[in-house]
């Protein structure tokens, strides 16, 4: 069963509903002893990473989390729970992250090399490009469109994480992994076939993983 962390940032309604839609069986929790029984855990998030990661802090479930990574329990970000899975960000003053993926969070320059100004936030459908087609997170995933909203993004020199990229003047990661940690820069739940795909497969990895 799959434990959505509640923090007080996250789409809890959309990503819920996306996994009742594929009748998987899921709860909601802020309560680290009952998100302790879960067999994979989901972080959403929406807002500012240094907000994110103060909650996060100040609650304790920073140290939960990490815990329960290092016993091998998996875990799925989506936009900025994906965000925070990585090193750092300078979103509203510097914050570190969860590090279990290497790379910083920078904010869309606006500009591209050439000059050419582009609309910040990044909000639209862009196109998978998938790298790791072996990846169980691409099953029936193709080169889709899906949809993004951020106005900042990861940025790694660690190709091996890049499951799937989109292009938006910078190359974009858009499904990230590495271990038993995974995450999507878009809304999955929000984001057609493609989106429900993952999801699909991300709690299918999960039954699999408490066999």
């Amino acid at each position: 069963m799959i434990g959505i962390i509640d923090y007080g940032m996250g789409n809890l309604y959309s990503v819920s509903k996306a996994l009742e839609r594929l009748g998987y069986d899921y709860f909601v929790s802020e309560d680290e002893r009952e998100l302790a029984k879960a067999t994979g855990l989901l972080l959403p998030g929406v807002g500012s990473f240094r907000d994110a990661m103060a909650i996060l802090t100040e609650t304790g479930l920073k140290a939960f989390i990490e815990k329960e990574v290092e016993a091998g329990k998996p875990l799925l970000g989506i936009c900025l729970g994906m965000q925070l899975l990585f090193e750092e960000s300078d979103e509203n003053g510097y914050a570190e992250g969860f590090s279990f993926l290497p790379g910083k969070v920078k904010k869309f320059p606006g500009k591209d090399a050439f000059g050419n100004a582009y609309k910040v936030p990044h909000m639209g459908w862009n196109k998978l490009v998938i790298h790791q087609p072996d990846s169980f997170l691409m099953n029936d995933v193709g080169d889709e469109h899906v949809y993004f909203v951020h106005s900042y993004y990861v940025d790694t020199d660690d190709r091996d994480v890049l499951i799937s990229t989109a292009g938006y003047a910078e190359e974009v990661p858009a499904v990230v992994g590495k271990g038993k940690v995974f995450g999507t820069q878009f809304h999955p739940e929000k984001s057609s076939h493609a989106g429900l795909a993952i999801l699909k497969n991300y709690a299918q990895y999960v039954e699999r993983n408490d066999a």
